[in-house]
């Protein structure tokens, strides 16, 4: 199985358990006298299979992250960047936003609102770090399909 695949499939498992768990929550309860739409215990034996399942890919998928080396590091170092990156620019592009965002004042003494931070200078950095942050992602979903674990 390719790193990719198993990736895919802890989603689908997610996905999978949440729904398990709003069924279970759905069915937890019932009036006296009545059936519940679905069996709780047949629904906690597949919430249990889809956790052991789950368990057993996470540990898979870290050790192959841990394992794998592009360009002398890991694929869980590059991971970290990306997570790095990522925050970096959704925090630089909401102070651009704010930053760019000019107060109108009616009459002239009205308080004068001045930007502290050099707009045109963080927008090119937001943009170099996007670059590598689209070189990366394509780099680890490279890496993703050609890795088998």
């Amino acid at each position: 199985m390719k790193l990719a695949e198993a990736l895919q499939e802890r989603a689908d498992l997610q996905k999978k358990i949440g729904q398990l768990d709003y069924r279970l929550a759905n069915n937890a309860l019932v009036q006296e006298g009545e059936k519940t739409a679905e069996d709780p215990s047949e629904l906690l034996k597949e919430l249990e299979m889809c956790l052991n399942r789950q368990q057993l890919l996470v540990a898979k998928i870290n050790q192959a992250n841990c394992e794998t080396q592009v360009s002398g590091h890991s694929l869980t170092e590059l991971i970290a960047y990306r997570d790095m990156l990522n925050s970096k620019i959704n925090i630089y592009r909401h102070l651009i936003d704010t930053a760019s965002n000019t107060a109108q004042r009616a009459t002239a003494s009205e308080i004068k609102i001045l930007r502290s931070v050099d707009v045109k200078a963080l927008q090119k950095e937001t943009d170099e770090d996007s670059a590598k942050l689209r070189k990366l992602n394509n780099l680890i979903q490279e890496t993703n399909w050609t890795t088998e674990i």
